[in-house]
């Protein structure tokens, strides 16, 4: 099978690499986004897709617009290919593009749709505390995630994932899914099913404000905001910012959904189980970190990072910051 491969990020990366190890398929070449210029030496640096390619010596296309670019539309369309991919490319497809290959184009969305249809699926999975999510693979058309279901993949989600492990795991996910897909489709043993518009919901683009924590929401709350924005959530300390990377939900709702590491805090409990206003530091829990009372509830500090420097556990902070009892997050000075 010819295959033409639209995708950019990390997340696909391994369906790629599942295709250009499968005998089955053929890569004909890669779309992907335009270099972007990243780092302190803002040096122009390849996507993550363009650097596999590369080393496969594969044909790369990189338009600002795929759509709006009359030499890439050519090329596409004249390379033969059965069918296009698209893994986290970045561009929505014209009907144009759509129509090229024999077989359609095959999209590989992490989640389970109807559900998060949209840019960030992942990351909205985990702020919206869902214990299951997945892959499914779909036949695009030119609406939003709209297209026809092929196969569904499920995985759970653990209390402590954070969006970066959830992607990882979900992109090994969609890439074997993938393969069975395109082999499915080929033999004509796949029925598409149409979703479901009135059980759809969205993922949008993250914004600036979505990493703003507010200590009077309730702990769990603030914990799958900070696992599903990871490693971006701040906060403010002693008028400077404050990012806070990993955080533990404590209190009985929780400690049989924690890693035995954490039952010591259980047997804590009615020590460390005082009170305070929302972002007060309540206790400081040895080895652990601070404990931070919420609108509800109270949450470890697990990881930190202050600016300018590198992350650093919870209890490592607690001691080179000489935290108190009774300071506040998120008081401005």
């Amino acid at each position: 099978m010819k295959v033409i491969f639209f995708g950019t990020p990390d997340f696909a990366v391994p369906a790629l690499e599942k295709l250009l190890k499968h005998p089955g398929f053929e890569v004909l070449g890669v779309v992907t986004q335009p270099d972007k210029r990243r780092g302190r030496g803002n040096e122009l640096t390849p996507s993550p897709v363009k650097a596999v390619a590369a080393q496969h010596n594969l044909p790369v296309w990189q338009p600002e617009r795929v759509k709006k670019d009359p030499e890439t539309l050519a090329q596409l369309k004249n390379a033969g290919a059965d069918v296009f991919v698209v893994v986290a490319y970045g561009q929505i497809l014209s009907q144009e593009i759509l129509d090229m290959p024999k077989l359609g184009c095959i999209n590989v969305h992490a989640s389970l749709l109807p559900k998060y249809r949209g840019a960030a699926p992942v990351q909205w999975c985990l702020y919206n505390g869902e214990t299951e999510t997945g892959i499914t693979t779909m036949l695009m058309d030119a609406g939003m995630d709209t297209g026809a279901m092929l196969l569904k993949a499920y995985t759970p989600i653990d209390l402590l994932t954070n969006a970066q492990e959830l992607a990882l795991k979900l992109a090994h996910q969609g890439a074997d899914l993938l393969v069975e897909t395109l082999l499915q489709l080929e033999r004509g043993e796949i029925q598409p099913v149409a979703q479901d518009a009135s059980e759809a919901t969205y993922a949008p683009l993250i914004k600036k404000e979505d990493y703003k924590l507010d200590w009077g929401r309730a702990a769990i709350a603030l914990h799958n905001q900070i696992r599903g924005f990871f490693p971006d959530c701040v906060t403010s300390f002693r008028g400077k910012e404050l990012k806070i990377a990993a955080t533990v939900p404590l209190g009985p709702d929780y400690w049989k959904r924690l890693p035995s590491e954490f039952r010591v805090l259980e047997v804590d409990w009615p020590a460390l189980c005082r009170s305070g206003h929302p972002g007060e530091v309540i206790s400081i829990a040895r080895g652990f970190g601070p404990i931070i009372q919420t609108g509800e509830g109270l949450l470890l500090l697990q990881q930190v990072q202050l600016a300018g420097k590198r992350i650093q556990t919870g209890w490592d902070f607690a001691n080179g910051a000489r935290l108190t009892v009774g300071e506040r997050l998120g008081i401005s000075q």
